[in-house]
């Protein structure tokens, strides 16, 4: 069995009832998104609102899975719920300094032999993803050339930090990145969806695989804003020799896979 309480979030929780796993486990709450079966079980989320102990109320991401395993070499038989790796990844990235989720509650436990996992998270109240209207060419908040910089700048930054740290998000898209804008023209960003995150022997695997996987399914930037983000990831004016050979190594794959 693994607990987490977030100290933050305690009082809230026992003002609503909700300071135990068993409580949270029996709660009635309308799916967010229709679970998953698959793994041998189910895994879906709800989305909760708190009431505050001095009123007023708080958005929670609900998630729980029963029975949706994953195998490794440390557990190649009975496995491991896939909660258990979001939770330890979204502490990795807190460590690390890497915008993320904000825990709340956490718990994996079996009962009569049912392995079941809960995760909550707050809200990110105020974003919304880089997938939205609002991100993409044209958008109000990448209406001018500093907003459009500023984001460049901030999600370089991010995935540099991720890479140099030696985590591959291993689903870089828009969607799974929540932007929300400053009245400077500045933005502030957090990666969500932690459970595939892998930390690779050599971190060149990682930067290939996350920035394939955002190039790939950003249809909607042009080929510029790619070349002007890729050199702001890279840090260089001029593209490097070694910068180059990525970036076509990139656009090679990208063009392969569009042909199927």
């Amino acid at each position: 069995m693994m607990h987490y309480i977030s100290e933050k979030w305690r009082d809230i929780l026992v003002f609503n009832h909700l300071d135990t796993y068993e409580k949270i486990w029996d709660l009635e709450a309308e799916w967010f998104e229709e679970p998953n079966h698959r793994r041998g079980g189910w895994s879906g989320v709800s989305r909760i609102e708190l009431n505050l102990p001095l009123g007023g109320k708080v958005g929670v991401f609900l998630k729980r899975q029963e029975n949706h395993v994953s195998k490794s070499l440390r557990h190649p038989i009975s496995g491991f719920s896939t909660f258990v790796r979001e939770y330890e990844h979204i502490n990795a990235f807190h460590d690390n300094g890497i915008p993320s989720l904000d825990l709340v509650f956490f718990e994996d436990w079996k009962d009569d032999g049912q392995r079941r996992a809960i995760v909550m998270t707050e809200e990110l109240a105020g974003y919304i993803p880089l997938s939205s209207d609002e991100y993409q060419p044209g958008g109000v908040f990448v209406s001018t050339k500093t907003q459009k910089a500023n984001l460049f700048k901030k999600l370089a930054s991010l995935m540099q930090v991720m890479h140099e740290n030696g985590f591959q998000h291993n689903c870089f898209y828009l969607k799974h990145i929540f932007a929300r804008p400053l009245q400077d023209g500045d933005v502030e960003l957090r990666i969500i969806d932690l459970e595939k995150v892998k930390k690779p022997l050599v971190k060149n695997r990682a930067r290939f695989r996350d920035l394939y996987t955002l190039f790939r399914h950003s249809d909607r930037w042009g080929v510029k804003d790619k070349i002007r983000f890729y050199r702001q990831y890279q840090q260089e004016e001029k593209l490097s020799k070694k910068s180059k050979k990525l970036w076509l190594k990139i656009a090679d794959k990208i063009a392969r896979k569009s042909k199927i």
